[in-house]
């Protein structure tokens, strides 16, 4: 699992390197946010991002603003690293689109415990998303038989539309997932093999 780290304070940043990249998550780190947002636009893009709020160029609550809009099957999850404890702020974060905050100084135990909820969520998320396209997929292919079709009220030939003729049988079959074996109903039996009765 990839995670982005955006902290402008070198020793911190270097320390969540660290201690991340011992986790065994791959690590990307940068020391602002404009370079944040240049790798989080990526269609690549790692899908874990933990932003320290006050960064030059663009800061976390407004990256985290820009993240949300991204046209994306799998959003970025983001983590705020803030030294902002206050209600109003935490809430301010999470009103801007943060997934989750960790207030400084933190504790590792607790970084290392919201990195791994965030990482089911993103697989969590993954999977939906797999289904869903697999589902559209299935949708797609499953062809129906809708509106008016034109039968003919003796032979029951289905007219198509290109003005050509068909089995009913065949119409039925190549419009949809049915298929047909024969057999015959008993008052066709009666009618037409008397003798079998």
């Amino acid at each position: 699992m990839r995670i982005l780290i955006a902290e402008d304070d070198l020793t911190s940043r270097m320390m969540l390197e660290l201690m991340i990249g011992k986790w065994s998550y791959e690590v990307t780190s940068v020391e602002d946010g404009r370079k944040a947002w240049e790798i989080l636009q990526r269609e690549d893009a790692p899908p874990i991002a933990i932003l320290d709020w006050e960064m030059p160029e663009i800061d976390g609550p407004e990256l985290c603003r820009r993240i949300k809009q991204l046209a994306r099957d799998n959003p970025i999850h983001v983590i705020l690293l803030t030294g902002r404890d206050s209600t109003e702020d935490i809430v301010s974060g999470l009103e801007a689109g943060a997934d989750d905050y960790v207030t400084k100084p933190f504790d590792l135990n607790e970084l290392r415990a919201r990195i791994n909820v965030a990482v089911r969520l993103v697989r969590t998320q993954a999977s939906l998303s797999q289904k869903l396209m697999e589902l559209q997929e299935a949708f797609d292919h499953v062809k129906t038989l809708q509106g008016i079709i034109p039968i003919c009220m003796h032979c029951h030939s289905i007219r198509n539309d290109q003005e050509a003729w068909h089995r009913l049988e065949a119409y039925i079959e190549q419009h949809s997932e049915a298929q047909f074996s024969h057999s015959i109903c008993p008052k066709c039996m009666k009618k037409y093999y008397p003798d079998m009765e």
